[in-house]
């Protein structure tokens, strides 16, 4: 269970940094950094992958009403498939830690690598399930990203966005495999490259 140690551990203004949106083959990558305020942590913050959709939109306004700054930061695809995925990241999380207001003065990154930023940073492992702050970051940006894939599920209707959201579920490869890419593919990924060289074949 995510709690505070991390945070306490330092001193300043502790932000957590984590993403939604590595896997799928389609939509953007959402990025979110959040400097929670340690007397007014709301309950039930915990790894967004530990709870239901409808807990995570429940807990997104909480979070954003008692921190002390949030940003959350969208990676487009064309983004994506500029930079690659990896890189992308590394440039939403710095984004994202750079536009808090007020700044950090500590961010703590989920994962095994740290942007490039003026700020002194620690990576954590699996830190969403061991950091409250990280936790928090990984709902916003998790809310942040479903919500855009629930709205590209009425644009593009043929795909099933609103249930897989852009993941390589089977439905989601058969939808591809009868309609092809939509604009929100992203088309450095294989599975995307694969489908577009057997369309023009």
């Amino acid at each position: 269970m995510a709690d505070f140690s991390f945070e306490t551990s330092l001193t300043g203004r502790i932000c957590g940094v984590d993403e939604a949106g590595r896997g799928p083959c389609a939509g953007p990558l959402c990025v979110a950094a959040v400097i929670l305020d340690p007397a007014r942590l709301p309950e039930g913050i915990d790894d967004s992958k530990a709870l239901t959709e409808k807990r995570r939109f429940e807990l997104e306004p909480l979070i954003k009403e008692a921190a002390i700054a949030w940003s959350v930061i969208t990676m487009t695809v064309e983004e994506i498939d500029c930079l690659n995925i990896l890189a992308a990241t590394m440039e939403g999380m710095k984004r994202a830690v750079e536009t808090l207001d007020p700044c950090a003065d500590h961010a703590l990154i989920d994962g095994n690598r740290c942007p490039k930023m003026a700020l002194p940073s620690t990576a954590i492992v699996k830190g969403d399930s061991l950091s409250l702050s990280i936790a928090a970051a990984s709902i916003l940006a998790k809310t942040a990203r479903d919500r855009i894939m629930i709205e590209m599920d009425i644009v593009y209707p043929h795909y099933g966005f609103k249930k897989h959201k852009g993941y390589q579920a089977e439905t989601h490869l058969e939808a591809l495999r009868r309609h092809g890419p939509s604009p929100i593919h992203r088309t450095s990924w294989s599975t995307i490259r694969e489908l577009s060289r057997n369309a023009t074949a």
